[in-house]
């Protein structure tokens, strides 16, 4: 892996890839570099014949806060302007695919993933983990799909893979209330593998875990993860391309202006419907 990220780092060895998310936004917000970055990151994963697995964590004390908002309110500004018409809707939408396509660049690698989290693992972080086969939690981990909050519907992710992973009366109570929940419940429900004592713990678990999918045959182990992933990806192709569509038409709002507005001054948002 020669090349340098800012969004992550990567490290190698016995054939086990650890990529850490760095940021460089607050608590490893998803900014313009994740989102450019992350397609190349994986490709280069999945091309290494000699990475067998892949552990995703976060630096600090947080997995993922989400979507960077200050970074990437750029990329909303031309929804939110009244009267929006097809241009600024296709660059929008053509945007949100990119974004999309960078968590399934995750999804897609024909090597295995393993997610450990501990900290906060919010909204984009939800739809990161959300692409990988695995995943691991830290006692002090809290999850929540808060898209939701702020007036948007989950887009890149969350909403197509969740499905598959949770039963859908949680999928939907976690989606329609935004609420965050603790890893005990994230265990529960079905939304993570385990719970350890801590950060330290959850990583060596994921990299144990990693080391024994590593000494199978590569081979087996591909063909394993081609077979289970063949029977998700129409399902989740046309609920992306589905999502994809829906926002480009009506995210636009004054609710969302509203969430976002709220979320910069710390207050409870006041939506109206608009």
């Amino acid at each position: 892996m020669g090349d340098t990220y800012e969004s992550v780092t990567v490290d190698v060895k016995d054939q086990i890839a650890q990529v850490t998310l760095i940021g460089p936004g607050k608590g490893n917000a998803m900014g313009p570099a994740f989102w450019a970055e992350m397609p190349d990151v994986f490709a280069e994963l999945d091309a290494d014949r000699d990475v067998r697995a892949i552990v995703i964590t976060g630096s600090g004390k947080n997995f993922s806060y989400g979507l960077d908002l200050p970074a990437m309110g750029g990329t909303l500004a031309p929804t939110m302007a009244d009267g929006a018409l097809a241009g600024p809707r296709l660059k929008f939408h053509a945007e949100l695919k990119r974004m999309q396509n960078a968590i399934s660049a995750v999804a897609d690698c024909r090597t295995p993933t393993i997610a450990a989290v501990h900290g906060w693992c919010i909204g984009g972080g939800v739809d990161l983990i959300s692409a990988v086969d695995i995943r691991y939690a830290s006692a002090d981990a809290k999850f929540s799909v808060r898209e939701v909050r702020l007036a948007i519907v989950a887009d890149v992710g969350s909403l197509a893979r969740l499905p598959l992973i949770l039963n859908d009366g949680h999928l939907r109570e976690l989606a329609l209330t935004g609420r965050d929940i603790d890893a005990a419940r994230a265990e529960k429900i079905g939304l993570v593998n385990d719970v350890y004592a801590d950060a330290e713990a959850t990583l060596a678990a994921a990299h144990a875990t990693a080391a024994e999918i590593a000494a199978n045959s590569p081979l087996a182990v591909h063909g394993v993860k081609d077979v289970l992933d063949q029977q998700r990806i129409a399902a989740v192709s046309e609920s992306l391309r589905y999502v994809a569509a829906w926002n480009s038409a009506f995210l636009p709002s004054k609710d969302l202006t509203e969430g976002i507005t709220a979320t910069f001054a710390k207050r409870p948002p006041q939506f109206t419907g608009e």
